[in-house]
């Protein structure tokens, strides 16, 4: 611990004690000794630290941005994977499914109104359905009529009326 009563320490306060008394004598200042100057907050280190720092930050804002957006880019594509493995799945198994003679039979007879031989076909018209039809057929010519029926009876409708037209020809002919 340096002594309070060392020489340099009493140098100091008599210099201080005569510049006190000039600034007294002279009128020109405080009588008390003016305050240490202040020190600059930012110094050189401090500055060249913030300029780094701010070059880094430029410096890797473009790639960090690439980089969340190529981790969103690949977490899209994960999900799109797993997506379209669950599709195979799925595919797979109808695959499967109609392998299965029965399945293809019971979908044939859903989808295509097919009947077993000696079973008898019957279609089942809902009440608003029968009325629609009857004020269709009633407002509408017979093209209109024939996109209310199924295909079936469109077609051996045609095949009656392109027969009818040749027995008429032919009849034609004779006379």
């Amino acid at each position: 611990m340096p002594d309070r009563f060392s020489t340099a320490t009493r140098i100091r306060a008599l210099g201080a004690q005569a510049q006190a008394r000039v600034y007294r004598a002279t009128g020109r200042g405080p009588a008390v000794a003016p305050p240490p100057p202040r020190r600059n907050r930012l110094t050189g280190r401090a500055a060249v630290l913030a300029l780094v720092l701010c070059a880094l930050v430029v410096a890797l804002a473009y790639p960090m941005r690439q980089y969340i957006a190529q981790r969103s880019q690949i977490a899209d594509q994960r999900k799109q994977a797993q997506e379209a493995e669950k599709r195979v799945e799925e595919l797979r198994e109808e695959k499967a499914r109609w392998q299965d003679p029965a399945y293809v039979r019971s979908r044939a007879r859903e989808r295509l109104n097919y009947v077993l031989p000696g079973e008898t076909g019957f279609t089942v018209v809902g009440p608003s359905q029968s009325a629609t039809a009857d004020d269709s057929a009633d407002r509408h010519d017979a093209n209109d009529t024939a996109a209310l029926r199924a295909w079936y009876a469109n077609l051996w409708d045609g095949v009656d009326r392109a027969d009818a037209q040749a027995v008429q020809a032919t009849q034609a002919d004779q006379r």
